[in-house]
């Protein structure tokens, strides 16, 4: 997406911008595509900038019990929303069965931003929802937008906010929507609902109930591969195979997909009250959408500091 300063100029003068942008991005990303979803296959859905590579990643190695390898993450995993050419150069197509037919459990991933009722569904498949702190995903997708796409065409964080709390925010829509989606599919058998939270706090034990939604019986030494290959020193070294433009070849910049990824230190970026507002417009969002996840409980702002994982 090749924007330049003048476009912005007058998008920002008529207070179009970044909306507009968001408006461009949604409809070009908003529809998985004609493929159904099979008994090979295995969907992360998450909403932009919740961890989507830190469970794929995991869901790859526990497919290869451990041991993947790959020059790059999207040579496994399909990403349908992203299509034509750029979408080619960005991921290995859905049609392409080799992920599977490669692997020794006969399983591939599949990465999807989409809300999950957007996302075909298929009894035989398996599907992993992630969501993580609106706070956190806010911070964190200020940061990849600016260093990783718009560099010093970035909006200010006031108006960034002011997007991400809209239902057109860039990328995946409305953070409450999506995590109401996935929470209403929870308790299907083949669902497997997950916090970025609680993924940090024991990782062994998301990787188990990964495994376990997978069907894949893990060794001790296997597991133990696992979380080696996806501790967040392990893919901080190796972040290049993360990042978008790599696979591309664009020459764009590297080690943006992996950042801190710290769960509960949105004061980095936000103030007191701008993190009280996200909780309270989310709190408000979930209330008009009738959806019951406790959402004090588990993101409000009173908890414990986290610790490195990946963004």
């Amino acid at each position: 997406m090749i924007i330049s300063w003048p476009v912005i100029r007058i998008l920002d003068l008529f207070g179009r911008w970044p909306d507009a942008m968001a408006r461009v991005m949604n409809r070009a990303m908003s529809r998985f595509g004609p493929y159904q979803p099979g008994v090979h296959d295995v969907l992360v859905c998450s909403y932009f900038k919740s961890g989507t590579n830190w469970t794929m990643h995991i869901a790859v190695q526990i497919a290869h019990r451990g041991n993947a390898s790959f020059e790059h993450i999207h040579d496994l995993v399909a990403w349908p929303e992203v299509r034509g050419r750029f979408g080619r150069a960005i991921a290995v197509p859905i049609e392409d069965e080799s992920p599977w037919r490669n692997s020794p459990t006969a399983l591939r991933i599949i990465k999807t931003h989409l809300r999950f009722d957007q996302v075909p569904y298929s009894p035989a498949a398996r599907y992993i929802c992630v969501v993580r702190d609106p706070k956190d995903v806010f911070v964190s997708s200020y940061h990849f937008v600016r260093d990783s796409m718009l560099g010093s065409l970035m909006p200010s964080k006031d108006k960034w906010l002011r997007n991400f709390l809209s239902p057109d925010h860039a990328f995946s829509g409305s953070w409450g929507e999506h995590l109401a989606s996935c929470w209403q599919a929870r308790q299907r058998p083949n669902v497997l609902f997950l916090t970025y939270e609680e993924m940090q706090r024991d990782l062994p034990a998301a990787i188990r109930r990964i495994a376990a939604l997978m069907d894949v019986q893990l060794s001790a030494a296997e597991l133990e591969a696992v979380v080696r290959q996806t501790s967040f020193a392990h893919m901080k070294r190796i972040a290049d195979r993360f990042e978008l433009s790599q696979r591309a070849r664009s020459g764009g910049p590297r080690h943006t997909m992996i950042r801190r990824g710290i769960a509960g230190h949105s004061s980095e970026l936000l103030t007191s009250a701008e993190q009280q507002h996200i909780d309270a417009h989310f709190r408000a969002e979930l209330a008009r959408l009738g959806c019951d996840f406790d959402y004090d409980e588990v993101f409000g702002l009173v908890r414990g500091e986290g610790e490195h994982h990946v963004a």
